[in-house]
């Protein structure tokens, strides 16, 4: 366990340094206008945060101790196909209604 003094000394290091990246975009930059080569890599940004974000809770889901769930991979494809090709709302729809059919089959 972490003892109180780290946790503190921690928990404001990582406050300065996330105040810091943020300032750097909104408060030096945010009367500029950007180039358009960092205009392009921003619309980026998103696009690989979020896989990055859901790929490892897909494959290694803590819900399942780390171990692979097909259900939960078959209800993520289900949601990418139904949001690349409808909405997000029916992709949340997809993902959630795949999976809880397919947990309740057994799968």
């Amino acid at each position: 366990m972490i003892d109180d003094r780290t946790f503190w000394l921690l928990t404001i290091g990582l406050g300065i340094g996330t105040y810091l990246i943020r300032f750097s975009f909104l408060g030096l930059l945010g009367g500029r206008t950007l180039p358009d080569w960092a205009l392009i890599h921003l619309k980026y940004v998103g696009v690989a945060i979020f896989p990055a974000m859901i790929t490892p809770l897909v494959l290694w889901p803590a819900a399942t101790d780390g171990q692979f769930d097909l259900a939960r991979l078959i209800a993520a494809m289900a949601a990418f196909a139904i949001g690349m090709r409808f909405s997000v709302l029916g992709a949340i729809i997809a993902g959630m209604g795949s999976l809880y059919l397919l947990q309740a089959l057994g799968l």
